[in-house]
């Protein structure tokens, strides 16, 4: 009896034993706030975010991509974390967590996520929007995430703002009225844009068989959606006595009319645009085109990536926002640049981003970007975009202007006298200043830059 009463003991013991969390791994002991023992540290270099990690270069780290969990320890500096910690959050902006050396001083936030926006839901659709009330540094374009399933309406409206949008998935049928009284119908899929501007009034349909995903772009950061002005809505508070005045009908044609405004609903499937054409007496077609197709453009090829540039030049209608669309691939960077003149507005569609804005006086910030973030980047501020991920990025840069304008640093170097230069850059450092220059003195821009150090690996390995 006794043996069975040890045995029954020993059981309880080993089964409370694998109950209790294994504290003695890398990870477990960096979340509990204790230092990485030596047996860890295989390498020369201990792992990210550890007290023994140096890196004087600042190099990005894809904490998403190889699940790591970032911490604020940077060069020997920093300690660890003992309270409550976002793990998920903190992976999508390492850069916050551990800012790089370089960044320094006071700068707004400029990164949203539209997953922390309010979802509108509607029948057969739902919306979402970024303006300056959710990312204060958004003054200069407000945006809008919106989802219309087969055959829903976004019924008729029009805004204030003009409205730039581009098509992320599936197709849409728009329809518009120019100043001119000119009708404007068009179908558009996934990278097609259109652009009507203040005023304007118009209509959007979904049309494939899951419908379609939209991003507006309102050049106005205090822009509302809830502000529009909608048929319905309208209609709803006006009496219908004055109704049947400007229609010139009965009034009891009128007294079913919806009594608020209907803003998404099922409507029924469109015929072809042929038709479903107006064709009364007094119908005319626009003379104006309104949709342009973004993705079909020739894109620039660059060194590491590519640029399609869309703007009042090759979309004439668009007198109030530009845009790039912007592909780096793996490694690659958006070259050092800034706009003298718009702020950018970036919607990230794939991959994983790294940015440095430099906002002068000494002050600079890094974010980073997953898909679904807005980012905002001021006139006149210098920043990069550098993919940190293992897939390519693609990217949307609009600005609130009539065409795209960037400066690169680059081609500034190249376009100076090589001694101003020199003298700037590399006075205690001739050598250095020969290789820099022999690599800038052609001047051409390079939007998209793949980084080839095979020429300076040498001189990379003494830093």
């Amino acid at each position: 009896m006794q043996t069975w009463s040890i045995v029954f003991l020993l059981v309880a013991l080993s089964e409370l034993c694998l109950a209790i969390p294994v504290q003695d791994s890398p990870r477990q002991r960096l979340l509990d706030g204790y230092e990485l023992p030596a047996k860890y540290r295989k390498t020369k270099n201990a792992p990210p975010y550890t007290p023994g990690n140096k890196d004087p270069l600042d190099k990005a780290i894809d904490t998403v991509g190889d699940q790591l969990d970032p911490l604020p320890w940077r060069n020997g500096l920093g300690a660890s974390v003992l309270g409550p910690w976002n793990w998920e959050r903190s992976r999508q902006s390492p850069d916050l967590v551990r800012p790089p050396s370089t960044d320094h001083g006071n700068m707004a936030n400029m990164r949203w996520s539209f997953a922390d926006s309010h979802v509108r839901i509607e029948e057969g659709g739902w919306t979402r929007q970024t303006t300056v009330r959710e990312l204060g540094s958004s003054v200069e374009l407000a945006s809008v995430n919106m989802r219309l399933d087969k055959g829903v309406i976004r019924e008729l409206h029009w805004h204030k703002e003009a409205e730039w949008a581009y098509v992320l998935d599936g197709e849409v049928r728009v329809t518009a009225l120019d100043y001119e009284g000119g009708n404007f119908i068009d179908d558009l899929k996934k990278g097609d844009l259109w652009y009507f501007p203040s005023g304007v009034p118009h209509s959007l349909q979904g049309l494939s068989p899951n419908g379609t995903e939209f991003l507006l772009i309102f050049d106005d950061g205090n822009f509302s959606e809830e502000s529009t002005f909608i048929l319905t809505d309208w209609l709803a508070h006006t009496p219908k006595s004055v109704i049947s005045k400007n229609f010139n009908l009965a009034p009891e044609i009128f007294a079913h009319i919806p009594d608020s405004e209907k803003y998404i609903f099922q409507g029924s499937q469109p015929g072809t645009i042929e038709q479903e054409k107006p064709n009364g007496k007094g119908v005319k077609k626009s003379k104006y085109n309104f949709t342009h197709r973004m993705l079909e453009q020739e894109p620039k090829k660059t060194s590491g990536g590519e640029v399609r540039i869309t703007d009042s030049k090759n979309f004439p209608i668009s007198k109030t926002i530009a845009a790039a669309h912007v592909i780096i691939e793996p490694g690659a960077i958006r070259e050092m640049h800034w706009h003298p003149n718009a702020d950018e507005w970036s919607f990230f569609l794939k991959g994983r981003a790294r940015i440095t804005i430099f906002a002068s006086e000494g002050t600079a910030r890094t974010f980073d970007y997953v898909p679904g973030d807005v980012g905002i980047v001021p006139r006149n501020m210098g920043h990069f975009v550098e993919n940190i991920g293992d897939e390519p990025i693609e990217m949307l840069e609009v600005f609130r202007a009539d065409e795209f304008r960037d400066f690169s640093l680059f081609q500034w170097m190249g376009e100076t006298p090589k001694k101003m230069v020199v003298d700037h850059l590399f006075a205690n450092d001739r050598e250095a200043g020969e290789i820099f220059w022999e690599k800038v003195k052609s001047a051409e821009k390079d939007e998209v830059t793949q980084p080839d150090f095979s020429s300076t690996e040498s001189r990379t390995d003494e830093l």
